[in-house]
């Protein structure tokens, strides 16, 4: 029997429900199966998965041992299974179906559980659809294989545009879409056989410059979500022991302390990076006061010069009083520009201010007081 044998899934004609061989007992399964009813068929096959038309009945025969290798599983009766067998991914994709739907009902606050449920405006169909009491409505989706970013991206803004948060379970091994991290979204992978699921944390950011003065601390501990391009770290955890609230997927409370552990940690240590970074400060102002202080004490105290006083206006002396050039004597003010007195006119021709003989003057301006030239004297 191969490996993959162990995923088939049933369907319930009876319910038309996708059904785990460990919802009831092997005995009641036996009654429905191959050989009895018939109602117990291949979920893959009827859905025509793998080239099978669909409406295919496998009818299934449930097997395995208590204590053997193996678990309880279904299997195709021989030579019934499609050529080559269902595809991996088909399997792998209906069984994670099945157990999300299963632990979905097995949760509090869960009203309703369906798969394969149209979202409204039928823009997508969700995998395992989940309405909690509060009405918040979740979408659990479980991928197979590689998804493109802008397929992913699609899916996430329409579950988004209908008021769904959709939660991811990725199948082991599946590489993961760079968007998903970027959008910071709970990653999980969920192992099948162990019915376990990894949840994928982000490793501290490196500590560079003064990080601790970041808004947000928790990226330089353990932190969930990761971000893109962050080293990943698994913390492996039962499914049964996660749970769902309108934010998505709630960790298990062991996880939650680990986590709430990792963010104290962290802000201590910022704070001590703070009060460092602030001692080391204080500590180079006093350093660069002291270093001041010791400067000007070793410099040589120069002789204060005096005061400069400022300059004195010099007084001029006041212009000597303007004198006739030929007698000598003080000239009125109306006669100061001819620099000598009036030359009189007698019967005997033209005298000046001594009597003495002169020509007719002839009455020309002196120059200015301050550099006025003595005039020539009358002509005699």
């Amino acid at each position: 029997m191969a490996a993959d044998d162990l995923l088939v899934v049933g369907l319930d004609l009876d319910t038309g429900r996708h059904v785990h061989i460990e919802d009831r007992p092997i005995d009641q399964w036996r009654t429905l199966g191959y050989h009895h009813r018939e109602s117990l068929v291949c979920a893959a096959c009827f859905l025509g998965l793998d080239g099978v038309p669909a409406g295919t009945r496998v009818p299934l025969i449930p097997r395995g041992r208590i204590g053997g290798a193996r678990r309880h599983h279904f299997a195709h009766p021989p030579h019934m299974a499609p050529p080559g067998g269902h595809h991996p991914e088909t399997l792998w994709h209906l069984e994670a179906k099945a157990q999300l739907e299963r632990w979905a009902r097995s949760l509090p606050d869960v009203t309703e559980v369906r798969q394969e449920q149209w979202i409204p405006g039928r823009e997508r169909r969700a995998d395992v659809h989940v309405r909690l009491t509060d009405g918040s409505r979740l979408a659990l989706e479980a991928q197979s294989s590689l998804i493109t970013d802008s397929l992913w991206q699609q899916r996430h803004r329409d579950y988004a545009a209908a008021g769904i948060r959709d939660i991811w379970f990725m199948r082991p091994g599946t590489a993961l879409p760079h968007v998903l991290l970027a959008e910071q979204s709970a990653v999980c992978i969920l192992d099948l056989a162990d019915r376990q699921v990894r949840v994928l944390w982000g490793h501290p950011h490196s500590r560079t410059g003064r990080w601790w003065e970041s808004e947000d601390l928790s990226r330089y501990a353990l932190h969930h979500p990761p971000c893109a391009g962050d080293d990943l770290h698994e913390e492996t955890v039962p499914l049964d022991r996660l749970g769902l609230n309108s934010r998505g997927l709630m960790l298990s409370e062991d996880l939650e302390h680990k986590l709430a552990a990792e963010h104290q940690g962290i802000r201590h240590k910022a704070a001590e990076a703070r009060r460092k970074a602030e001692q080391d400060n204080q500590r180079a102002h006093q350093l660069a006061a002291q270093a001041g202080h010791h400067h000007a004490a070793s410099t040589p105290t120069l002789p204060s010069r005096p005061a400069r006083q400022p300059a004195r206006p010099v007084r001029r002396a006041a212009p000597p009083p303007p004198r006739c050039a030929v007698c000598g004597g003080r000239l009125a003010d109306v006669l100061a520009r001819y620099g000598v007195h009036i030359s009189i006119r007698t019967a005997d021709g033209w005298v000046d201010c001594l009597d003495q003989p002169c020509a007719a003057p002839r009455p020309q301006p002196a120059p200015a007081a301050h550099t006025l030239a003595a005039p020539a004297p009358h002509a005699a």
